[in-house]
């Protein structure tokens, strides 16, 4: 049988704010103050984007090549926990530690800064690297600014990258390959992004509505979550995680929802739970027609009882690869009485029910947790039928 691994620390950054109190603060007051419109993504229109605005830190020369957006945004997140991250080398040693990281579009947004001047005078800037946009330069990024000699990889899953990241983790620590693991994530907006969302018609003209009958689309956001994963007793236990695929369409959903109801059952069987345990979970809920309907026929599928549940998405958009981390981190938080103060996210919708849907019990905002339902789990669902829910439950040090 596997061993307990636990989520020692968290740093993060996302439209909510900088590090772990500003994000819980805003999070559990429902707070959309990160929701910002932009005219510069799609031409000729308008539309929200979840940005993170603040000072990032700066990229050491030492570091040139890795210096991206993208990077900046996870090293805002990684500072958050690197006292944590030395105690941990100091405890198992540099070799012993991974890296294990997830990106969607990594630093596209640089990319399209650098050929935009291109196009229109004729050279590219200063400084200009293509091989910057590489995906796998989030990980050698960190595993050199950390000074880690041990295994680092990148996860590209799509809207599953880093919440994977923690399967991986899991599975490299149990084999004896590593000791410890970094893992998390991050994306940033760009114009690829949102044209590609906007040629598909899943962009929302205003903030996203998830699963209200009104429902009409996403909003792209970015942002970056980092976790120290180890076997040391932590706040925080990974009890479970359920990965499935079921291939049914390049972006569209299997309408039955069977791949994401299979990863949901999984995560709960690996925990050796039963499903009325959970006290809540974290839709996916991107607020597309064919999304919402789909995980409304899962949940109702695996839950018997009405579990407490909300998209954290209308508060922060849909933060691409760095979502699942994000989203594992919003729970990370609740577990926590000293960020939670026993508080549940909120999902924050027209009120407005799809009477074709099954119904779901979402969380208003000031709803306190069940103490006797101790575990949350979160959904995180992707392009190509990439499934992946965790569960978590309370640690030691809770």
């Amino acid at each position: 049988m596997s061993a307990s691994l636990f989520l020692n620390d968290l740093g993060i950054v996302n439209p909510l704010g900088f590090g772990k109190s500003e994000v819980a603060e805003k999070l559990l007051q429902g707070s959309q103050s990160g929701m910002r419109i932009r005219d510069d993504l799609i031409p000729d229109r308008s539309v929200y984007v979840g940005s993170v605005v603040g000072e990032l830190p700066e990229i050491s020369r030492d570091h040139v090549p890795h210096d991206s957006r993208n990077n900046r945004l996870f090293l805002a997140a990684l500072m958050e926990i690197e006292d944590s991250i030395e105690a941990a080398k100091e405890r198992y040693g540099r070799d012993r530690i991974a890296v294990i990281l997830g990106t969607s579009t990594s630093s596209l947004c640089d990319g399209e800064r650098g050929i935009g001047e291109k196009v229109r005078s004729g050279r590219f800037p200063d400084g200009y690297d293509y091989a910057r946009q590489d995906a796998a330069s989030i990980s050698e990024f960190t595993a050199r600014y950390l000074g880690l000699n041990g295994l680092r990889m990148t996860v590209s899953t799509a809207c599953t990258s880093s919440a994977k990241t923690l399967a991986s983790a899991r599975r490299f620590i149990n084999a004896g390959v590593c000791d410890a693991a970094i893992v998390g994530g991050a994306d940033t907006i760009c114009g690829f992004t949102l044209n590609g969302f906007d040629a598909l018609e899943s962009v929302s003209p205003g903030i996203c509505n998830p699963f209200s009958r009104n429902r009409d689309g996403i909003n792209i956001g970015e942002g970056a979550a980092v976790f120290l994963v180890t076997r040391e007793e932590g706040p925080v236990e990974i009890k479970g995680i359920g990965e499935t695929s079921d291939a049914h369409h390049i972006s569209a959903p299997d309408p039955e929802g069977t791949g994401a109801s299979l990863a949901m059952k999984a995560a709960l069987t690996q925990a050796g739970i039963e499903s009325n345990q959970v006290g809540y979970l974290n839709l996916h809920g991107t607020a597309t027609p064919l999304n919402d309907a789909m995980e409304a026929k899962a949940v109702a599928d695996v839950f018997q009882h009405p579990v407490l549940c909300s998209s954290t998405k209308p508060m922060t958009g849909h933060m691409l690869g760095a979502t699942g981390a994000n989203e594992l981190g919003f729970l990370w938080l609740a577990l926590q009485e000293s960020y939670g103060k026993g508080l549940l996210p909120p999902h924050l919708w027209d009120h407005q029910p799809d009477q074709n849907l099954p119904g779901l019990n979402f969380v208003e905002i000031g709803k306190k947790a069940d103490t006797s339902s101790p575990y949350m789990m979160s959904n995180s669902f992707a392009f190509g039928g990439n499934n992946l829910s965790v569960l978590l439950g309370k640690g030691g040090h809770g």
